[in-house]
């Protein structure tokens, strides 16, 4: 059962080999964590770009093994959708000064009743009934 979604911080975190995530993961395990579609979508359009601006082979080269690496570490992940509840939820909170992406993933978070584990508490604090943490700590 779910009870906790990395923001895309906290999967930046997980691909660089943190080790204040890694500490709390070795604790707690990566059972329990899912990712959100939106963090999913931006991780690959993130390589995608990266991608589209490679001018020579070994630049090419370089990212289409970082996009290989974000592939195999996605897929270590359930994947939450965004749904109807979720967009319910981003239409209830429409008006909170957040990232269109950010209220997405917040949304999804409150659909599915799940803990968000990011850094950003600036602004996803802003987002009533949120319930966050931060494992890079």
């Amino acid at each position: 059962m779910l009870q906790f979604l990395f923001d895309t911080d906290h999967l930046t975190l997980f691909e660089q080999n943190d080790p204040a995530l890694r500490r709390n993961l070795t604790r707690r395990g990566l059972v329990g964590i899912g990712l959100s579609v939106v963090t999913v979508e931006e991780s690959l359009r993130g390589r995608l770009a990266a991608l589209s601006r490679s001018r020579d082979g070994p630049t090419r080269i370089l990212n289409y093994a970082r996009l290989v690496k974000t592939v195999e570490q996605l897929r270590l992940f359930p994947i939450v959708p965004f749904d109807q509840a979720a967009e319910n939820f981003s239409q209830q909170f429409r008006s909170v000064r957040i990232g269109t992406q950010d209220l997405k993933i917040a949304a999804t978070a409150l659909a599915n009743n799940l803990t968000l584990l990011t850094r950003n508490r600036r602004d996803f604090g802003r987002v009533p009934g949120l319930q966050l943490d931060d494992w890079s700590v």
